[in-house]
């Protein structure tokens, strides 16, 4: 079994409700941290292969907000891209879906976490 590494870490902005950040839909959000980490760890996009993004309320998103997100980092579209919904533990369960893809092989490098917006 391979072990797993986090050798970076961004997070999204967090504002008040119906605040300035009201107008930004989660993936646009997670597109901002998925994109700063890229640049921060100087990671070469073509080698991701899976995302995996959580995001508690995708509705009204449009489909694979996950995708959203990573395309418009600039990730392209030969990653595989996996979109998490199981409510407050779904940014967690992206990271161990990533985490789980490396031991078994079938990734080698990973982008999980999670994006909402609740305003």
């Amino acid at each position: 079994m391979k072990s797993s590494v986090i050798v970076g870490a961004k997070r999204t902005p967090i504002g008040a409700y119906r605040g300035r950040l009201a107008a930004l839909a989660a993936p646009a959000l997670g597109a901002v941290a998925i994109r700063a980490l890229l640049e921060d760890c100087r990671l070469d996009p073509t080698l991701i292969d899976e995302v995996f993004m959580g995001c508690v309320l995708p509705a009204g998103l449009g489909q694979a907000p996950a995708r959203q997100a990573a395309l418009a980092a600039g990730v392209p579209l030969a990653a595989g891209c996996t979109t998490v919904n199981k409510v407050c533990g779904s940014g967690m369960k992206a990271v161990m879906l990533g985490c789980d893809a490396i031991a078994a092989g079938s990734a080698a490098i990973v982008v999980a976490g999670g994006m909402e917006s609740m305003s």
